[in-house]
């Protein structure tokens, strides 16, 4: 009977070994360990992700329920204090590194010109037990982290992440960001920094976003707008001089104000330094950001970044980077086959045959029945 790799296996087949063990040296993350290296604490994390594991204690039990198929795989059972140690102790930039290391595999056949890149920039609050207040108290009673993600609507995937405590603002971690010369930004309101806006001007980068209610706008030429169309107006202007404190506006550059109003009937004021796109382009690529919120919904229905199975920073990282690294598999197993069209089914359908011999492009398929061989049934071995 012709060997078939379990469908965990042929999702490990597309992780980069070579550069992951690249990594790992350079982080010295196998250094004076005996038992549990990098790669066997990666792939027990990762079987966490796609099983749907809510614990270390049901990880290292479904782990051992599957010795046999997981030897395949490079890993083998683990033991849950070992483990818990290697989530506090190991550097979480490991992990990280993989991600941003396969992103270009994940992108492949989706590269566009910079300048056509859009990045969707956004986060996600994580609600954390009092177990993690060393390092993420938010408030008296509520302990929490966040993850900011950087996301391509295009290829539908994240291409940038950190992890900081609730308590440090968006728009300080988006100033830690690489920024891409001459893409699109998209964001919120929680981004609103004059001078972080200003540095994406200067990098040749488009920005779209929204402007407060009381934010005045100084108008020196106003855009024809058509009278069947959702927008309001169309006004080229300058946003305030200074700032609090007689501070000097870093952003002079003339702005572009577009009025919306969207299928709520409420009316949005969004803000761009693109003066020659359409009204209408604009607006739909503030219309994008949707999408990242899309995106968290899938990630926390499917994967495991609402369960910790570890309270220390070093431990959220890493589970934060292990749920991104099972995204990016999964996206790139269901792309490369055309039954399941549904991220969501397609997700569901690997965790319930994670461990089962079969292809992956085949999930649909009912399972095939084991041959029995005539002579072990004349020797009883099927009823001892």
């Amino acid at each position: 009977m012709r060997h078939q790799n379990s469908v965990f296996h042929s999702l490990t087949k597309q992780i980069p070994w070579s550069k992951f063990e690249q990594v790992v040296e350079k982080y010295g993350a196998d250094r004076l360990v005996r038992k549990l290296t990098t790669k066997r604490h990666f792939i027990a994390l990762l079987y966490g992700q796609l099983s749907g594991s809510t614990s270390l204690r049901e990880i290292v039990t479904g782990m051992a329920s599957h010795e046999t198929r997981l030897y395949h795989v490079g890993a083998a059972p683990v033991k849950r204090s070992t483990m818990s140690d290697a989530n506090s102790q190991r550097p979480w930039q490991v992990f990280s590194e993989l991600f941003a290391q396969m992103l270009p595999q994940a992108h492949r056949g989706l590269r566009r010109a910079t300048a056509d890149a859009v990045r969707l920039i956004d986060s996600t609050s994580i609600r954390l037990s009092s177990l993690s207040e060393s390092w993420a108290t938010f408030s008296a009673d509520v302990f929490g982290a966040k993850a900011h993600i950087v996301y391509d609507p295009n290829a539908d995937r994240p291409v940038y992440f950190a992890v900081t405590p609730a308590n440090v603002n968006d728009i300080t971690a988006a100033k830690a960001m690489p920024i891409e010369l001459g893409a699109t930004y998209v964001y919120d309101l929680g981004y609103y920094d004059y001078g972080w806006w200003a540095k994406l001007d200067e990098a040749g980068c488009r920005f779209v976003t929204r402007l407060k209610k009381n934010t005045p706008l100084d108008v020196i030429r106003e855009n024809h707008v058509s009278k069947n169309s959702n927008i309001v107006s169309d006004r080229i202007g300058h946003l305030p001089a200074r700032l609090a404190n007689s501070r000097k506006n870093p952003l002079q550059v003339p702005v572009r104000e577009i009025c919306v109003v969207i299928e709520s009937g409420k009316q949005l004021r969004i803000v761009t330094n693109d003066l020659d796109a359409s009204a209408e382009e604009i607006a739909e690529l503030y219309k994008q950001r949707w999408q990242i919120e899309l995106f968290f919904r899938w990630v926390k229905q499917t994967l495991r970044i609402r369960h910790f199975i570890g309270v220390s920073e070093n431990a959220v990282r890493i589970q934060i980077a292990i749920a991104l690294i099972a995204f990016l598999l999964l996206r790139m197993a269901q792309l490369a086959q055309k039954a399941v069209h549904s991220p969501l089914e397609f997700a569901r359908l690997v965790r319930t045959n994670l461990m089962h011999r079969r292809p992956i492009n085949n999930l649909l398929e009912p399972l095939q029945s084991v041959p029995i061989n005539q002579n072990q049934l004349n020797l009883g071995l099927y009823f001892q």
